[in-house]
C-alpha cells in the first residue's frame, strides 16, 4: 500500500489522464465511426471509396505508427497542437475504423425493406438512414462498441511513449524513486480495471434499456 499511499497525487494525475484520452478519444471515435459507416452505406460511389479506404488503412495500420504519423507528421505541415490532442486525435481515428465496421454489421442486419419503405415515403437517404436504419442497427451492436471502447482506454498506454500523462506512465516516475516494480504495476493494473469496469457497466445499462431481447 505505500507505493499508492506515498504516490497517490502521481496516481491520480495518471488516471486522470487516462480517463480524459479516454473520454475524448471515444467521443470522436464514435462521431467519425458513425460517419464512415454512413458513408460506406452511401448510394454516392464517392462517400463508398473513401469510407472503405479510411477502414482499410486503420484497421491495418499499427496504432503506435499511428500516433508517430500524427505526432511527427502533422507538425510538418504546419499543424502544431498540443501533445494530448495529437494523442486524442491518432486513438480516435483509429478506433473510428472498429466503430465503423460494427456499426456497418448492425445496419446489415436491419432488412432491406425497411429502407425501401421509407424512400417509398419520400424520405431522403439521410432521413432514412438517421431515422430508420442507424436507431435499430444501434440497438444490436452495443456489446461490440462497447468492447471496442474498452480497448481504446486499454491503447491509450501507448500515448505515454509520447510525453503525454496517463495512468501506464506513472511507473517510470516511481521506478526512478526506486519503488518496487510489481506493485508499482499492480496499482497501475487496478487503475485500467477500475477504468474498463465503468466501461462495461455503462454499457451494460445501455444494452439491457435499448439492446435487442436475444
Amino acid at each position: 500500500m505505500d507505493v499508492l499511499t506515498e504516490n497517490f497525487s502521481t496516481y491520480g494525475d495518471g488516471f486522470l489522464g487516462t480517463v480524459e484520452l479516454t473520454v475524448y478519444a471515444s467521443l470522436l471515435a464514435l462521431a467519425l465511426g458513425f460517419l464512415m459507416a454512413s458513408f460506406r452505406a452511401a448510394p454516392v460511389g464517392s462517400f463508398r471509396v473513401f469510407g472503405t479506404v479510411w477502414v482499410t488503412v486503420l484497421r491495418n495500420t499499427p496504432l503506435t505508427l499511428l500516433f508517430f504519423a500524427v505526432m511527427l507528421g502533422l507538425p510538418r505541415f504546419g499543424i502544431v497542437l498540443p501533445f494530448r490532442l495529437f494523442a486524442v486525435l491518432a486513438l480516435g481515428c483509429y478506433t473510428s475504423a472498429f466503430v465503423c465496421e460494427a456499426l456497418r454489421s448492425g445496419i446489415n442486419t436491419v432488412p432491406l425493406g425497411q429502407g425501401e419503405a421509407a424512400r417509398s415515403l419520400g424520405m431522403t437517404f439521410g432521413q432514412t438512414l438517421g431515422n430508420v436504419i442507424l436507431p435499430q442497427a444501434f440497438r444490436s451492436v452495443i456489446p461490440p462498441i462497447g468492447s471496442t471502447l474498452i480497448a481504446l482506454a486499454k491503447n491509450s498506454a501507448i500515448a505515454g511513449a509520447f510525453s503525454v500523462t496517463e495512468l501506464l506512465g506513472t511507473y517510470k516516475t516511481l521506478s526512478e524513486l526506486g519503488y518496487n516494480i510489481i506493485w508499482t504495476f499492480v496499482w497501475i493494473a487496478v487503475g485500467y480495471l477500475i477504468i474498463t469496469l465503468a466501461i462495461s457497466a455503462l454499457f451494460h445499462f445501455l444494452e439491457s434499456r435499448w439492446g435487442v431481447a436475444r
